[in-house]
């Protein structure tokens, strides 16, 4: 059984279709990150809208709970 590359260089030329071939593979995997990065400040942003939306209510609750005084004049 031989080889289909004999060295390093030959690997990276990939029979001179090493350009088309390494583009895409950093093209996939930039997508890919890019993705993961979107994600996770997605859900930054999620978990930050709900804690402040959680406050509120929780202002709300309290506000409504306090019973309100008249006065009698």
């Amino acid at each position: 059984m031989q080889p289909y590359f004999y060295s390093v260089s030959e690997f990276i030329a990939m029979g001179k279709h090493g350009v088309f071939v390494w583009s895409c593979w950093a093209i996939t995997v930039g997508v890919m990150l890019a993705f993961v990065v979107y994600s996770r400040r997605q859900r930054q942003a999620l978990i930050k809208q709900l804690t402040i939306q959680q406050a509120r209510q929780a202002q709300r609750t309290t506000k409504t709970t306090t019973p309100a005084t008249k006065r009698l004049d």
